[in-house]
């Protein structure tokens, strides 16, 4: 599987789902599941190499804003949510998070938040497989195995240049004035 072929398969759940969370899900699961076990592993791979690439400080400046505060699980799911968009949301926004206050609002009824997207792989291989049980021939087990894409224990720092509350009015206007909230 390649990113096209990645960044296709989330186009066509958010063309079928977008605004329905467990839609999208189903539709992902389908279209995964049609694919050999090893491209299964390779969407796998290819999500965790892109949750990696938004481990950056701009990325949790935006999500702070968004949210109000940020935790470890939450920020992941966040990066989740962000590449759940597609890619072109994804790659306008590592590039630039002001171009989240564009595309999304505060009055957006979302949470901004895609967890699902973490277990996609696994469900599909599992349906694809027939193996119910989890082992070490599933996607997820196999990613772990490279530290680089284990996203429980990064071996490396956070990228970029780390913020303080007071900064991210200055840092991200657009972003401040959609979604701050009265303290």
């Amino acid at each position: 599987m390649t990113r096209e072929e990645f960044w296709k398969i989330l186009e066509a759940a958010n063309s079928c789902g977008k605004d329905d969370i467990e839609q999208k899900q189903q539709a992902i699961v389908q279209q995964l599941k049609g694919y050999e076990p090893a491209e299964i592993v390779a969407f796998e791979i290819i999500l965790r190499e892109l949750i990696a690439e938004a481990y950056d400080y701009k990325i949790a400046a935006a999500y702070k804003i968004i949210n109000g505060y940020v935790t470890d699980d939450q920020f992941l799911y966040f990066r989740c949510w962000l590449i759940g968009q597609g890619e072109k949301i994804f790659v306008e926004t590592l590039e630039n998070p002001e171009f989240l206050a564009e595309v999304v609002g505060y009055k957006t009824e979302t949470d901004f938040e895609f967890e699902f997207l973490l277990y996609a792989a696994t469900e599909a291989y599992s349906q694809r497989t027939g193996i119910e049980e989890e082992d070490e021939s599933f996607p997820r087990c196999i990613a772990y195995s490279n530290p680089h894409l284990n996203y429980d224990t990064y071996i490396f720092p956070m990228k970029g240049e780390d913020w303080t509350i007071e900064q991210l009015p200055a840092l991200y206007p657009k972003l401040w004035n959609e979604f701050r909230q009265p303290e």
